[in-house]
C-alpha cells in the first residue's frame, strides 16, 4: 500500500500501482471527468501513470493555471498530426510550449503559409473530436531510431542521439500517430478542446543555428475556454493599435534608420516627452539621491576587474588605438560609480551613501532582436547604487522598494509582482557570501508583502539572480493586461571586493561596503515604449510632450487665438497654435490623430466672449469655458503628480 496526501491535510492509502485516474475515481465521479493530470510531490504526471511511492498528490483541472501547460502542449502534438495527414513527408522537429502558446517547426519542400492555417486548424479539431488516448511507451534507442528513420524523420533520429546515456526514450501516442516526447499528457486529445487557435507562420534554423537547414515555424495559441482565447485575441488586437512604432510615427515622436540600428533618432516631440520622464525621476531622486556622471568609455582592464569582461563581452562594444590600448563602451553604469566612491576617504559617517546617473550605454543586441524602442543597441538607465553597511541594507532595500512602487503608481501601474531571483549557476563570490546576501533578500521580500497587505504579489525566481549577487525584479501590469519586467534591487557583495573599494567605520578599521545596484524604469526607452502603448498615446497632460493646441474656426479669430496661445505659454504649457486655412473639422481629425490631448477651438463668438471650446482627445463634446478658468483648470491638470503630492 502506498500513502498519498491531499491538499486538505487529509491522506489515504491505495494500492500501490494505482493511477491517477483511480485516485480521483475515488474521490468522486465528478472529479474523474475533470482530472485531466496530476502532480506528484509538485512534479505533473500523467493521469494514467501509476503511482508507487508515498507522496503529496493533486489533481489537476481545467481551471487549475498549470493545466494550461498541458492544453498547449497537446495542442502542439495535434498540429503536427494534423500536418502529416494532410501533408504526408513533412518531418515533424520541435514544437515546445511557449509564453500563451505553442509552436512546431517542420521541414517541407514547400513551406508552409498563413493560407494553411486554416486548413491544419480544421483538421486539429477533427482530431480533437476523436478523442483518442495518450499513451506513453519506453522504447530502445535503437527501436526509436530505426522507427524515425524508417519514417524519414531525420530530425527525430538527431534528437535520439542527443538524449544523454542512461535516460529512457519516451514515445506518446495519440491513436495512431507517435511522436518523440518527455511528457506529461492530458488523458486524451477531446481534453484539449476548442479553444485554440493558429497565429503566423515563420522561418526558423533547425535547432536556432543559421548555419543549419531553415525550416517553417506555425505558432498557434491554446487556453482553457472560450472566454480566455477570446480575451488574449482582443488583447492581440489592443496591442496592435497600441504599436509603439506605430503611434511614434503618427505623434512624430522618433525614428530608426539603417545608418544606426538599434539606436534612436529623437524628434523634437519624443525628446520633449523623454525629457517630461527625466525630470520627473530627478525629482523623485532629489532629496536622497547625489546624481553623478561617469564617463562612456573606459580602458578593458577595468572591465576586466568588474567581471564583465569575462562573463559579458560578447554583448560590449570595443575598439583599440593606435597606442594599442583596448578601450569599451560602457554596457553597465556600476565600475564607474565605484571609482567615484573609491575617489578620496570615505567614512562610515557617509553611508548609506546614494549615487545615481542617467546613464548612456551601449550593449550589442543582434540584428534580429530589435524591436523598435523595447530593444535597442544604445540606451538610458535610470541607475542608481547604494552604498551602504550590511546591517542597513535590509531598510535601503525597503526603502527602495517604496520609491520604485510610488513611481509605477504615478504611471498608473497598480498591480505589481516582486521576484527574488538566486544565484545563477555561473556567478561570482563564495557560496557564502551568496547565502549571506539571499537570506537578507528573503527576509526583505517577506516585509514587502506584509507591508502592502498581500496587495503586491511576491515570488522566487530560482538561478535567474545576476553574475554578482541575488536581486529583486518588478513586473508592472499594463492596461490591457500585459506584464513588463522593469526596476530591479541587485545585491552586489563582490564589486567592492574586486575594486578594493571601503570605509573607514567608527572603529577605524577599514570595511567593504555592501553595493545594491537600482532601477526604476531600467531603461528609459523601454519604458518609454511600454507607457506608450498603456496609455495608447493618451498621455495625461502632465507628461504629454505636447498638451494643447489652438485652432482657430476663421481668419477673423487669428488674432484671438494668438492671445490665448501666449497666454497658455505663459502659464507653463507646451502646445502649438493653428492658423491655417482649413475645415476645423480637418484641423480636430489631424491633432487628435497625433494625440493631442486638449485642442482649445477659438471663433468669433469665442474671441468676442473671452472664451474657449476645450474638445478632449477621444471626444466629440466640447466644452465652453471662460479663457481664465481654462487656463487654470490646464495648469492644475498638468501638474505633475509628485508636485500634487507636495501641495
Amino acid at each position: 500500500m502506498i500513502k498519498l496526501s491531499f491538499p486538505d491535510n487529509s491522506i489515504r492509502e491505495y494500492e500501490a500501482g494505482s493511477s491517477g485516474f483511480d485516485v480521483a475515481l475515488s474521490i468522486s465521479k465528478s472529479l474523474q471527468k475533470k482530472a485531466l493530470a496530476v502532480a506528484i510531490d509538485g512534479e505533473l504526471r500523467d493521469l494514467a501513470e501509476p503511482i508507487t511511492q508515498d507522496g503529496a498528490i493533486e489533481i489537476i483541472t481545467r481551471d487549475d493555471p498549470r493545466a494550461l501547460e498541458l492544453i498547449r502542449h497537446d495542442a502542439a502534438h495535434v498540429m503536427a498530426e494534423a500536418v502529416q495527414e494532410l501533408w504526408p513527408g513533412t518531418q515533424v522537429t520541435i514544437g515546445p510550449v511557449i509564453e500563451n502558446g505553442f509552436y512546431y517547426d517542420f521541414k517541407r519542400e514547400t513551406p508552409f503559409t498563413t493560407e494553411d492555417l486554416p486548413v491544419i486548424e480544421k483538421k486539429m479539431r477533427q482530431i480533437i473530436e476523436r478523442n483518442a488516448k495518450f499513451t506513453k511507451e519506453v522504447w530502445s534507442r535503437e527501436q526509436a531510431k530505426a522507427h524515425f528513420a524508417e519514417q524519414g524523420e531525420h530530425y527525430k533520429v538527431e534528437l535520439v542521439d542527443a538524449i544523454p546515456a542512461g535516460e529512457d526514450v519516451k514515445i506518446y501516442r495519440q491513436g495512431d500517430w507517435l511522436d518523440l516526447c518527455r511528457g506529461p499528457h492530458l488523458y486524451s486529445t477531446g481534453q484539449i478542446g476548442q479553444a485554440f487557435k493558429l497565429m503566423k507562420v515563420a522561418g526558423a534554423y533547425w535547432r536556432g543555428d543559421s548555419n543549419n537547414e531553415m525550416l517553417t515555424r506555425i505558432y498557434g495559441t491554446a487556453w482553457a475556454n472560450e472566454k480566455d482565447l477570446k480575451a488574449y485575441l482582443h488583447m492581440l488586437e489592443e496591442a496592435e493599435k497600441r504599436d509603439h512604432r506605430k503611434l511614434g510615427r503618427e505623434m512624430d515622436l522618433y525614428h530608426f534608420q539603417e545608418e544606426g540600428p538599434g539606436v534612436v533618432f529623437w524628434h523634437h516631440k519624443g525628446w520633449k516627452l523623454f525629457q517630461n520622464l527625466t525630470n520627473y525621476m530627478r525629482r523623485r531622486l532629489a532629496d536622497d539621491y547625489q546624481e553623478v556622471n561617469a564617463p562612456q568609455i573606459l580602458d578593458k582592464a577595468l572591465w576586466e576587474t568588474s567581471g564583465h569582461w569575462e562573463w559579458y563581452r560578447e554583448n560590449m562594444f570595443s575598439t583599440e588605438t593606435e597606442d594599442h590600448r583596448v578601450f569599451a563602451i560602457k554596457p553597465m553604469n556600476c565600475p564607474g560609480h565605484v571609482q567615484i566612491f573609491k575617489h578620496g576617504l570615505r567614512s562610515y559617517r557617509e553611508l548609506p551613501l546614494r549615487m545615481a546617473e542617467f546613464g548612456a550605454v551601449s550593449r550589442y543586441e543582434p540584428s534580429g532582436a530589435l524591436h523598435g524602442l523595447m530593444r535597442v543597441r544604445a540606451f538610458t538607465q535610470d541607475d542608481a547604487h547604494v552604498f551602504c553597511t550590511e546591517e542597513q541594507l535590509a531598510e535601503e532595500c525597503l526603502k527602495i522598494n517604496e520609491l520604485i512602487l510610488s513611481v509605477y503608481k504615478h504611471f498608473g501601474f497598480d498591480e505589481v509582482v516582486v521576484k527574488l531571483s538566486t544565484r545563477p549557476e555561473k556567478r561570482v563570490g563564495s557560496d557564502a557570501v551568496w547565502d549571506h546576501a539571499e537570506e537578507v533578500m528573503g527576509r526583505v521580500l517577506k516585509q514587502i508583502e506584509e507591508q502592502s497587505g498581500g496587495k503586491i504579489k511576491t515570488g522566487i525566481l530560482e538561478g535567474e539572480g545576476a553574475f554578482y549577487g541575488p536581486k529583486f525584479e518588478y513586473t508592472l501590469r499594463d492596461a490591457i493586461g500585459r506584464e513588463w519586467q522593469c526596476g530591479t534591487t541587485q545585491v552586489d557583495f563582490n564589486l567592492p571586493d574586486r575594486f578594493g573599494a571601503f570605509y573607514v567605520d567608527s572603529d577605524g578599521e577599514k570595511k567593504e561596503p555592501v553595493m545594491v545596484h537600482r532601477a526604476i524604469c531600467g531603461s528609459l526607452e523601454r519604458f518609454l515604449g511600454i507607457l506608450i502603448e498603456s496609455f495608447a498615446g493618451h498621455f495625461p497632460l502632465w507628461l504629454a510632450p505636447q498638451q494643447y493646441v489652438v485652432a482657430a474656426i476663421t481668419s477673423e479669430a487669428n488674432e484671438y487665438a494668438e492671445q490665448v496661445h501666449a497666454k497658455l505659454k505663459k502659464a507653463g504649457l507646451a502646445g502649438e497654435l493653428d492658423l491655417r486655412n482649413e475645415k476645423i473639422n480637418y484641423k480636430v481629425r489631424e491633432h487628435s490623430l497625433a494625440k493631442v490631448p486638449v485642442i482649445v477651438v477659438v471663433g468669433k463668438r469665442e474671441a468676442e466672449e473671452q472664451s474657449v471650446n476645450i474638445r478632449r482627445l477621444g471626444s466629440k463634446d466640447q466644452t465652453p469655458m471662460s479663457l481664465a478658468d481654462a487656463i487654470s483648470s490646464l495648469v492644475d491638470e498638468a501638474t505633475p503628480p509628485d508636485l500634487r503630492e507636495e501641495d
